[in-house]
């Protein structure tokens, strides 16, 4: 583990007499015509309640596999999966999580308050109560007075927070964000990292966050899980030493380069590369 400096800033902490996420020697293994295919194998990994917990690899490493299984999207072959103390399966649908993917996935007919409304009329919300939601979430990701536009009246990262107000709409405790910015550009994915930070801070929700990104993995987590190629194994877990506040110029701070140099050996190591 990184170890913080002597008079180093307290380190942000999810409280982890709580874990909300936990798996045990996980696998995964597909079927395919060419044979199986292993994404997981022998995962185990305990997320605490409000933490902010990255997961980093190489494509194809079972980042994105892992947060399937954990909504209940993908059924495991092996081992034990369990979110709120409850299979992923019966976690959905006590409605225990959001789900942001990497594209939006906004219904371009529909205005943006129709969109992150939608989730709310299949469960059945009261009309009153959806509008309620919808206006405050929209004010939670900065797009208040926005709510009336087509998505193709926005821009790709304010599609992506109206996507986050989407998943917030019901009140989960848990998001899971499968690499949301990856396709914005570095200015845009540094305004959305400040503003989910800040989100995470007023809401104190579990994140699950897939990224290929190392600057924005250190920059947005309280844990981050390093990944090896498929099989998808777990090679390190690296809690954080940085301070709760975080300005982007902390990526240019001693303890930032280091958790960065020690994710980028991980990445290394599970590549079989000399460290």
């Amino acid at each position: 583990m990184t170890t913080p400096n002597a008079g180093a800033s307290e380190p942000v902490r999810g409280d982890s007499s709580e874990d909300v996420i936990v798996a045990n020697d996980l696998s995964l293994t597909f079927k395919t015509g060419d044979g199986p295919v292993h994404a997981l194998r022998d995962v185990s990994l305990s997320i605490g309640k409000g933490e902010f917990v990255s997961f980093i690899g190489p494509s194809g490493c079972g980042k994105t596999t892992f947060l399937r299984c954990v909504a209940a999207l993908e059924t495991p072959t092996g081992g034990t999966l369990t979110v709120n103390g409850m299979t992923p399966d019966s976690a959905r649908k006590a409605r225990a999580y959001g789900y942001v993917f990497q594209a939006a996935g906004l219904y371009p007919w529909r205005t943006i308050a129709g969109n992150i409304k939608l989730p709310l009329e299949i469960m059945g919300y009261p009309k009153a109560e959806m509008e309620e939601r919808v206006n405050r979430v929209l004010e939670l990701v900065e797009l208040g007075g926005f709510g009336g536009k087509f998505p193709w009246q926005l821009s790709g990262g304010m599609q992506q927070r109206a996507s986050i107000a989407r998943a917030l709409a019901f009140d989960a405790d848990i998001l899971l964000m499968d690499e949301p910015f990856g396709a914005l550009d570095e200015i845009v994915r540094d305004r959305l990292n400040e503003e989910l930070l800040s989100l995470w801070a007023r809401t104190g929700k579990t994140i699950g966050f897939v990224t290929h990104s190392i600057p924005e993995a250190v920059y947005l987590s309280t844990k981050i899980v390093v990944m090896s190629p498929r099989p998808g194994r777990i090679t390190d877990v690296i809690e954080s030493p940085l301070p709760t506040e975080r300005p982007l110029d902390i990526r240019d701070s001693r303890e930032f380069i280091e958790v960065a140099h020690r994710v980028r050996d991980g990445l290394r190591a599970g590549h079989g590369e000399p460290v």
